[in-house]
């Protein structure tokens, strides 16, 4: 599974909630967790022409997405929707996404992210892949953090959503993948 980072502001709280994630997939036999920092990918933020050359940071991330059975987006809510760095990587490929599911982890003022990831399903439908019922939703996340600073605190509702959204991208994954070995997904 390849959790990817969607933000890249400066003081984001993205890499907090994605090694969150992550942390828990790791502890499951079923997932080998790849972190992908859109901060740190390098990619352009031009998208090229079909005749032209690949650049060389979507070349160097292609084969990483290619090998993910499955996918979580960690993702906040700027100006409700999700970042454009983001929307940016999902549009340098198309191969790579399809017939896998993507579990949404969002974060954001009142609404979690909620906008976000409504328009992320949005897009990664029309890239035929199966966004998840359910997902993380972290509204006023700053409300998670424990008194001597953890992150989250042992109560907050995102500790029994994680569980939950791990086990549907799991059934997910196991049943996209076993059917792309039968018969390869077209469109």
């Amino acid at each position: 599974m390849a959790v990817i980072i969607g933000s890249t502001r400066d003081g984001r709280f993205g890499p907090t909630v994605a090694d969150w994630f992550a942390g828990h997939a790791r502890r499951r036999p079923d997932f080998t967790v790849d972190l992908v920092d859109l901060a740190e990918a390098g990619l352009p933020a031009t998208l090229t022409d079909h005749d032209m050359p690949v650049p060389a940071p979507v070349k160097e991330l292609a084969p990483r997405l290619a090998a993910a059975d499955a996918f979580a987006v960690v993702t906040p809510e700027y100006n409700q929707s999700f970042p454009a760095p983001l929307k940016t990587a999902i549009d340098w490929y198309y191969e790579e996404w399809k017939a896998k599911p993507v579990a949404l982890v969002s974060y954001g003022r009142e609404s979690g992210g909620l906008n976000a990831a409504a328009q992320l399903r949005q897009v990664f439908a029309e890239l035929h892949a199966v966004t998840i019922r359910d997902g993380v939703v972290l509204p006023r996340y700053w409300e998670d953090f424990a008194p001597d600073g953890s992150w989250p605190k042992p109560t907050a509702e995102c500790n029994t959503a994680v569980r939950t959204t791990l086990d549907q991208l799991c059934w997910w994954a196991r049943a996209l993948r076993d059917a792309r070995a039968r018969t390869p997904y077209t469109t």
